[in-house]
């Protein structure tokens, strides 16, 4: 016998390994596998044999058989995992081969056992869990009982191929019943997809917002299907959508699920636990609930909530799609389309994110991200990202949002907290149409004499033309916030490559031409001529468009902020720049506050930038100020 000093690094590694992080077993089963004689690959051979060896051995604790079952047939069920039968039964091919269904039927059998043995382990040994409450076996094994649910879920849902939850789960000598009180509108859900999203690792973001707990934790996609209309251009929205549903307004499709499993009847002891005992399935909205009670105590259950919105960005190429729009190869945001970030809950008021130019919702992953990891904002807001072509003239964007807001909160609990007092946050050229949403003003009277005649001709034809020269504030936002907004234009706009991108490279839908008049696409040319131009061409501090709105403000009743960057090293407010919009164009009298934070245009992302907006959402809840750590 020699004394060996580790390193405390590795001390800790050899402490906190188990087969899920290392592919060996825990310190713990090790010790329990020597006191049998077995090793671990003979042990794996035959698992029913192993345990059964270990329950003889009466120096065994049956708490250390417990927790030793259960990452041995979790082991087995990772091995079996690798085999080619097993892959080919979940790589969603139409017609399994026996070889393949029987693989898939073992599999999903073992982890019923691994599950049922650290059920056992947390919840029917002597001690209880709050008196092993720092114990390290306890938080492996209650790894080893979230693991084992996820993916006994996943693989069956992938294996039945199911288009929506099923009421059981039947693994022949086994029966798990899904009980939906937690989550009651997943019940009867299309779902296209359920994945786990232990294994989900995303790039863009800064951290994971997760709680950890209890129980296994998902993402499921919703099913979906798309309406020939969302290519469409309706001149006017409000009158065709009067009696039908905008297919442009989107429910969450990318859900947060968290389960938790324990016996239909709790009184079950143990042997009958392991017999096969009916277990039930608590389905869990982790937006509504934090807890489950299990065998008669409250616990904390694992939740992530920044999964389901990577899912959705990463799957749907949305960062690209912004670009794409900017040179009109994204026909589907001919429409500006709203996506509800998390299910509609009536009682969480409403934020709205309006991005700039060439961008898209992901330029909100870090303030998104950040609202689901604070308490406080998860619980009392839900988030509608606006996705629009910014290649549309911005009377037009103004226009056609404001008409799909006006829809989308009608369709809110009438007098609930999401019908009123919502906030409206808008970046870049996002800024300058948040501030038309909530303004008053006609400038209907200076537009159309800078029209073309031919665009005076389709104003005589569609009189509804007119109405985007007029601009009534949505009275659900008492609260707006522009960060590094042109509100006066720019004079990067006008510089001679900007010039030309504008012009050569930057085109309007064709769709929304040709659905105002046919004869458009004979004469583009003298269409652009006249008022109507594009997105980018609008920010110009010398624009047509920046002539008749750069004085339009909020109504008196809505509080606005300013937020605004500074790459310069001047100290003097007017003097200072983003690099694109000076603080002569971003300033607006009247703000409630107005920040300058140092960086660029895109200030968005910066933390100090995220920490102002918490700041000025939880003013809004009527909270004192947090304090910046």
């Amino acid at each position: 016998m020699h004394l060996r000093e580790n390193r405390l690094s590795t001390s800790l590694s050899n402490k906190a390994a188990n087969f899920l992080t290392s592919h060996r077993f825990s310190e713990s089963s090790q010790g329990t596998l020597h006191s049998i004689g077995f090793t671990a690959d003979r042990c794996l051979d035959d698992p029913d044999q192993c345990v059964s060896e270990i329950q003889k051995h009466r120096s065994i604790e049956k708490d250390q058989l417990y927790a030793a079952a259960s990452e041995i047939y979790l082991a087995k069920a990772s091995l079996l995992e690798q085999e080619q039968a097993c892959i080919d039964a979940l790589a969603n091919k139409k017609q399994l081969t026996p070889a393949a269904s029987q693989c898939i039927d073992q599999h999903l059998g073992i982890l019923d056992k691994s599950i049922r043995y650290s059920y056992i382990y947390l919840f029917k040994s002597e001690q209880s869990p709050q008196e092993r409450l720092f114990d390290h076996r306890q938080m492996q094994v209650r790894s080893f009982y979230n693991v084992g649910l996820s993916k006994l879920m996943t693989i069956y849902f992938a294996k039945s191929r199911f288009v929506k939850f099923p009421d059981q789960i039947d693994l022949g000598g086994a029966q798990y019943v899904l009980n939906f009180a937690q989550y009651p509108d997943l019940k009867d859900m299309p779902i296209d997809r359920l994945r786990s999203s232990f294994i989900m690792g995303f790039t863009g973001f800064y951290s994971v917002n997760r709680q950890d707990g209890l129980g296994a934790e998902f993402v499921a996609v919703k099913s979906t299907h798309h309406d020939p209309e969302e290519k469409k251009f309706i001149l006017d929205p409000e009158h065709h959508y009067q009696y039908r549903v905008t297919p442009n307004i989107h429910t969450a499709r990318y859900l947060p699920v968290t389960a938790v499993t324990e016996p239909v009847d709790m009184n079950d002891n143990i042997e009958k636990i392991l017999r096969g005992s009916r277990f039930e399935i608590r389905v869990i909205d982790p937006y509504r609930f934090q807890t489950a009670n299990i065998n008669q105590h409250n616990y904390i259950v694992t939740a992530n909530y920044s999964a389901p919105m990577g899912l959705w960005l990463a799957e749907n190429k949305i960062g690209s799609a912004g670009y794409w729009s900017l040179l009109n190869r994204e026909q589907r945001l001919v429409m500006p389309h709203l996506f509800m970030i998390e299910p509609y809950q009536p009682n969480k008021k409403v934020i709205v994110m309006i991005h700039g130019l060439g961008s898209s919702p992901e330029a909100w992953v870090s303030l998104m991200n950040n609202i689901m990891g604070d308490r406080v904002l998860r619980d009392n807001y839900q988030v509608w990202q606006i996705f629009y072509s910014t290649n549309m003239p911005i009377f037009e964007s103004r226009f056609q949002i404001y008409a799909l807001l006006k829809q989308a909160f009608a369709q809110t609990q009438p007098h609930s907290a999401s019908a009123k007092d919502a906030v409206i946050i808008g970046h870049s050229m996002g800024g300058v149409i948040s501030r038309l949403l909530v303004s008053q003003g006609d400038v209907s009277a200076q537009a159309i004499p800078l029209m073309s005649e031919q665009q005076k001709k389709q104003l005589d034809h569609y009189p509804i033309i007119q109405q985007r020269f007029l601009f009534k504030p949505i009275p659900q936002f008492t609260r707006a916030v522009f960060i590094a907004a042109p509100q006066k234009g720019t004079p990067y706009a006008n510089r001679w490559f900007t010039q030309f991108i504008a012009k050569k490279i930057i085109r309007l839908p064709q769709n929304f031409i040709n659905s105002v008049d046919a004869n458009f696409r004979l004469n583009v040319q003298q269409f652009k001529q006249g008022l109507i131009y594009n997105g980018p061409g609008d920010l110009s501090d010398k624009s047509k468009f920046m002539l008749l709105t750069s004085n339009i403000e909020p109504v008196h009743n809505v509080a606005f902020h300013s937020i605004m960057g500074n790459t310069t090293h001047h100290s003097s407010p007017v003097q200072t720049s983003d690099g694109i919009v000076p603080y002569s164009s971003s300033h607006l009298d009247g703000a409630v506050s107005e920040k300058i934070i140092h960086g660029g245009h895109s200030i968005q992302e910066t933390s100090e930038a995220v920490f102002e907006l918490r700041r000025i959402l939880r003013l809004h809840l009527g909270m004192k100020e947090i304090s910046e750590k």
